[in-house]
Order: structure tokens, then C-alpha cells, then sequence
């Protein structure tokens, strides 16, 4: 198990396939940087670019060399697709993933020269990447399962050391919630997570996953107790009072995703600005 400290521009060999180079992008939603992942030892995929930062592009381009074939992405979110441009224009890669949905939160200028959809296998000579559609972090989220070393890209659909946000309307907590029971389904002996270290117990932890989700979703079920009907603001305090206040504006993003997931349950209704629990 990978434990040294992550350092942005280091090209860490994960495995004998895989190569790992993190962005100069730390923070509060990145960790310690968004991954990107050199796959293969001839002909050579990218998995995330990450965003358009120079610095990233040179580690990158000095790491492939000529080799570099396909720039696949996971999701578009600004700190992980970004880089696909100015890397295909560098070396005429083919980019790969699904189109961005029109949200602010979305880079809109992600353009794939192919489409993938749940199960599209690419062929890479040495190796095979499968796409597994995983919504619910974004729609149009996608991991790649490489068959020689069964292990899953996730993106931001399993990140190590936290938990992902859920962000309404695009974001979706029942579709991510049956995103994670997807995975129990395959074959995977180690997860590459778009940030922190590989998952050595991929099973595990999105049982893990599942079952944090589902304990925050009866706090929330609980909190009515307090107030009901109740709004967002009032909410967040109660259901996230384990959470620093300083968290409190991304926790309601997930909180809101709860509440959508219990209005599809038939638990709860909305009025106005509040949220009821029915009896």
C-alpha cells in the first residue's frame, strides 16, 4: 500500500502498466491534485489530463514522449478534462469520454473524437480499457477498467481519503448510489482514484461508500426531529454537525442531493424553501 506523501509533477510508478503524475492543483475539493494516469509501456493511453496547467502539460509530454495515443477522460469537471486540448494539439491523440452536460460547473470546450458508452472496450494492443458508465458524481461520469491488472480509473466516482460531492441538478445520489452497487458486480483487484492514493480493497470500500451514504441519508431522516418542515440552512447544521462550519456550503450540495434522493423515495416533500418529512 502506496503511503508517502503525493507531490504534484512526480511520476510515480503505480504499477508495472501504470504511471501516475498529479497536478499543481491542491485543495479543499482536489486533495492533494487531480491524477493523471500514463497507461501502457508502447503505444500509450491518458486517463484525465487534468486541468490546462503548463507545468502538468511538460511533466506529461516529456513522460510519453511519442507514444501517446488516446486522452481519455472520466468526467468534465474543470480539474480534470481541461488538459485534453492542448495535449491532443501536442501530439494528436485521439480524446475519448462523454460530451459535458451545459452546466457552469462543466468545461463546455470538452470536445471527444469518440463517444463511449457503458460496456465500449478500447482496444490497446497490450492491454484493454472497458468504460463503465458510473453516474451520480456528474452524468456523464465514466470509469475505465484495464483487464491485464483488473484495476478501475474511477475519477471522482471513488476518491481516496474522502468522499465525493454530490452537486444537484447534475450530480445525482440515487444514480450514484446505484453506480457504487455496480461495482460489486466486476472484477477489480485495485482502484486508481482521480485523487489520493490506489484502493487496494475496491469491494470494501464501495461498501463502504454505500453504507456512509446511507447513515448521512437517515441523519437526515433524523433531523426532522428538530425541525419539520425545515430548510437547507437549518438542515445542514444538524446532518453535517461532524463537518467543520467552514464545509458547511459544499455539505449542502450533498444535503440536497439526500433530499432529492428521499423525495424520489416517496419520504419527503418539498414547499417553497422547505423540506417535509411525511408521517
Amino acid at each position: 500500500m502506496e503511503t508517502r506523501p503525493i507531490v504534484p509533477g512526480e511520476v510515480v510508478e503505480v504499477s508495472p502498466l501504470v504511471r501516475r503524475i498529479t497536478a499543481p492543483n491542491p485543495g479543499m475539493m482536489t486533495g492533494p491534485g487531480t491524477n493523471a494516469y500514463i497507461v501502457g509501456t508502447s503505444n500509450l493511453a491518458l486517463i484525465d489530463p487534468g486541468p490546462d496547467i503548463e507545468s502538468h502539460r511538460d511533466v506529461i509530454l516529456a513522460t510519453v514522449g511519442d507514444r501517446l495515443r488516446w486522452i481519455l477522460c472520466t468526467h468534465t469537471h474543470r480539474d480534470h478534462s481541461p488538459g485534453a486540448k492542448a495535449l491532443k494539439a501536442a501530439t494528436g491523440a485521439e480524446v475519448i469520454g462523454m460530451p459535458a452536460p451545459q452546466y457552469e460547473n462543466q468545461d463546455t470546450d470538452f470536445a471527444p473524437d469518440r463517444v463511449l458508452k457503458n460496456g465500449d472496450v478500447l482496444d490497446c494492443g497490450d492491454f484493454k480499457l472497458t468504460a463503465v458508465h458510473t453516474p451520480g458524481h456528474a452524468s456523464n461520469h465514466l470509469c475505465y477498467l484495464m483487464d491485464r491488472e483488473k484495476m478501475l480509473f474511477t475519477g471522482d466516482h471513488v476518491m481516496q481519503g474522502s468522499t465525493v460531492v454530490i452537486s444537484p441538478p447534475d450530480g445525482d445520489m440515487v444514480a450514484y448510489l446505484k453506480s457504487l452497487e455496480a461495482l460489486l458486480a466486476l472484477d477489480i483487484s485495485r482502484i486508481a482514484p482521480g485523487h489520493g492514493h490506489p484502493i487496494e480493497t475496491p469491494h470494501a470500500e464501495a461498501k463502504r461508500l454505500i453504507a456512509h451514504r446511507l447513515q448521512r441519508e437517515q441523519k437526515v431522516v433524523d433531523a426532522f426531529a428538530t425541525a419539520n418542515p425545515a430548510t437547507l440552512d437549518e438542515l445542514v447544521t444538524i446532518v453535517y454537525a461532524d463537518v467543520s462550519p467552514r464545509l458547511h456550503p459544499v455539505a449542502r450540495r450533498s444535503l440536497h442531493a439526500h433530499l432529492l434522493k428521499l423525495e424520489h423515495d416517496g419520504r419527503v416533500w418539498q414547499q417553497g424553501e422547505r423540506w417535509k418529512l411525511r408521517t
